[in-house]
């Protein structure tokens, strides 16, 4: 494979640093990178916004991705993991990002394979990003010099996703937002749960982002749900008929956003099929209530793991 100058500095990786997981395979492509194990697990990772768009056990899906989801690069992933950064939604007026589209613009660039690392429980890749690789425009609407490093790690029943950012500017800072926008696969929405929130404030977007106390131990997704829960705990678990089916624990981050559009999904030209919503639910991790801010020189790094319950 060819140098890219435009990559940001990889993560040290050294294959021989522990015993290979046994039957670990990558296939890659011009478009997208797969892992798999002979466990029977597998994730595809799109290099166009590095987004997952598949993660599996047994050819049992575990994301939900639209039906109608552009994959040729045209325009963002609805569906899988999402990346976003460096602002999360619609920027707003009289910010430092307020000239960037919604979600920021690491979804919507194609990302570099750096490297690949597997041991005995897994295995991972490490993709970049850079301000070196933003056309001018984006530049001209963020022009700061960063590196993204995003790590996608598989073992036999969790899926990993981790972002370093680096802000390599001797003397300058600047502020960002990060988020996993998880599209969980669920049976039906009617019969799950969402526990680890309780007694959390969240910010409600549906109600114009007004503030409220959390009192249910069990949430329950009865109609458009869109909240930013702010400084959650690192645990969160998705119920099915009262028994667990996914753990996610987050890393370094501050909140967890609870995302399902139930009927209003009908206004998004990208969603498909239009009752979609009934086997999905969004429980992202993130750091979006507020900015984070990385000085001159500094790395940030921040992830979380998804773990399924089958």
């Amino acid at each position: 494979m060819p140098v890219d100058k435009k990559k940001p500095s990889g993560l040290a990786l050294d294959a021989t640093a522990a015993p290979a997981a046994s039957g670990a395979s990558i296939e890659q492509d011009s478009d997208r990178v797969t892992l798999s194990l002979s466990s029977g697990a597998k994730a595809t990772i799109l290099l166009y916004g590095a987004t997952v768009i598949s993660w599996t056990i047994n050819d049992r899906e575990l994301l939900w991705l639209s039906e109608a989801s552009a994959l040729d690069g045209s325009k963002a992933v609805r569906g899988g993991i999402p990346l976003v950064f460096p602002v999360f939604g619609p920027p707003r007026a009289g910010t430092a990002v307020e000239a960037l589209p919604q979600h920021g613009f690491a979804r919507i660039n194609k990302w570099n394979l750096l490297g690949r690392i597997e041991d005995e429980a897994g295995i991972s890749v490490d993709l970049g990003l850079s301000s070196d690789s933003l056309d001018e425009d984006t530049k001209s609407k963020w022009p700061h010099s960063f590196g993204l490093i995003y790590s996608v790690k598989l073992t036999a029943d969790t899926l990993e996703t981790k972002m370093v950012v680096q802000n390599p500017d001797p003397s300058n800072s600047f502020d960002f937002n990060v988020l996993f926008h998880t599209y969980l696969r669920i049976p039906d929405v009617d019969k799950i749960g969402v526990q680890g929130l309780d007694s959390l404030t969240y910010r409600d977007k549906t109600l114009g982002g007004s503030e409220h106390p959390e009192s249910a131990e069990t949430i329950k997704i009865t109609g458009e749900t869109d909240r930013v829960y702010m400084n959650a705990p690192d645990k969160v678990t998705v119920l099915s008929d009262g028994a667990p089916l996914f753990t996610v624990t987050k890393l370094g981050l501050k909140d967890v956003v609870l995302w399902n559009p139930h009927t209003s999904s009908s206004k998004m030209g990208d969603w498909a099929p239009a009752e979609g919503y009934k086997n999905m639910v969004c429980v992202e991790a993130g750091s979006v209530a507020s900015f984070q801010n990385l000085e001159a020189g500094a790395a940030w790094e921040g992830g979380v793991v998804h773990k399924a319950h089958l």
